[in-house]
């Protein structure tokens, strides 16, 4: 059975990790789709591969997306042709384009509106009903209500986004991932028609922002801008769905943290980064292909072999960080790899840290006595591959 693609490394982070590293720094697996994959398991080698722009690329030498295929319908390999599937110098070229958008004077601005969409959600929160599941009844429609304002996209079509964004979180085999087509051609058809007329667009949102760079003589083809809006919107609130369900999960079950926390607010910016470190909502990158025979800490990667940087491994290295199984909220310093390293590094890594502490303080504040409405040991997660997703969380108010 494969570790890497199953529950346990989101159940037993730091057992499923020292399990791997019995292989050394290089740890080889078969997994869906890809096949065999050499796993990285500590966080120096994992940089030095991130950053080896010249033997490590996301595409093959004939242009392919590393662990696409042949049969794959095309509008999967459409919206893949994304940043996150760029070598330099394209990678650069799409990411110079939608780069200002995310800078921090930018996204601070965002602040107030992220926190008034926070407590209008919250607000609303054990109305009904004295026990919920916080992950889709909170967690989930947070950072899409806030990428879909980000974006420009109407309140009236957040529902059906929700409704088909769900479908990628459940993905964890090849069956899954062809159930997805269907979502994605409607997601592609109601994007495309967006772009195409700007009827329902914010104007003053990224998607008509966009539209009108390539008006203006932008390096983007239309392909190229749908695919953008795509991994805008799914990157864009996917993750944080599970930084927030996860920081939040590991809060409830380490009181004596949560307590540190409650204490005094301003600690928030240091735990947050603990919650990324601890939680790792994405647990690895994409694949890379060797371009030539390559020797890896030790170990030989041949040419055309795949290598994949475990982030939740250099994320509970312990030559980094002390006591990684343990959740220290007053980490100092935390040289975590939630949000990757080099030309990838995560764009959107500080619109998703101030959704994670709005979101936890929010929470918090409301509810002071937030508990688990199940025992820990219950709490289900998601099979996905990649992500560490959890199922549900059912809570209650604790009032």
């Amino acid at each position: 059975m494969s570790l890497v693609s199953s529950s346990e490394l989101s159940e037993n982070p730091f057992k499923t990790i020292e399990f791997l590293k019995h292989s050394g720094s290089l740890h080889r697996e078969k997994i869906p789709i890809l096949g065999k994959v050499w796993f990285v398991t500590n966080q120096q080698t994992s940089i030095e591969v991130l950053k080896n722009q010249e033997i490590f690329r996301v595409r093959k030498p004939d242009g392919s997306v590393v662990g696409m295929r042949w049969w794959m319908p095309r509008v999967i390999q459409l919206l893949a042709s994304n940043m996150l599937t760029m070598d330099q110098p394209e990678h650069e070229r799409l990411r110079h384009i939608v780069d200002q958008a995310f800078r921090k004077d930018a996204i601070m601005k965002l602040e107030p509106r992220i926190k008034a969409i926070a407590d209008g959600m919250i607000s609303k929160l054990f109305v009904e009903e004295p026990k919920i599941d916080i992950v889709n009844g909170f967690a989930r429609h947070f950072p899409l209500t806030v990428i879909c304002e980000l974006l420009g996209l109407p309140k009236s079509d957040r529902a059906q986004f929700a409704k088909w964004a769900e479908g990628f979180t459940r993905v964890s085999g090849m069956w899954d991932f062809l159930m997805l087509v269907p979502n994605l051609r409607a997601m592609a058809k109601y994007l495309r028609a967006k772009i195409d007329t700007e009827v329902g667009v914010d104007h003053d949102g990224l998607i008509a922002q966009l539209i009108a760079m390539k008006k203006e003589g932008a390096a983007i083809s239309d392909d190229e801008l749908l695919a953008m809006v795509f991994l805008l919107l799914i990157a864009g609130h996917e993750t944080t769905t599970h930084l927030i369900s996860g920081g939040l999960f590991a809060l409830l079950t380490h009181q004596d943290q949560k307590d540190w926390l409650l204490e005094d607010w301003s600690r928030i910016d240091l735990a947050v980064e603990e919650l990324l470190r601890f939680v790792t909502p994405v647990q690895m990158t994409k694949p890379r292909y060797a371009y030539e025979d390559i020797i890896v800490d030790g170990t030989l990667v041949k040419k055309g072999e795949l290598i994949m940087p475990l982030l939740t491994a250099a994320n509970y290295d312990e030559t980094v960080f002390e006591d990684p199984e343990k959740l220290n909220l007053s980490r100092k310093p935390n040289r975590h790899m939630a949000f990757g390293t080099g030309i990838h590094f995560c764009l959107g890594h500080l619109l998703a840290r101030i959704e994670g502490r709005v979101a936890i303080k929010a929470l918090f504040t409301h509810f002071p006595n937030l508990k688990l409405a199940v025992d820990q040991k219950d709490v289900k997660w998601r099979k996905r591959i990649g992500l560490n997703a959890l199922a549900e969380l059912p809570v209650t108010s604790g009032n």
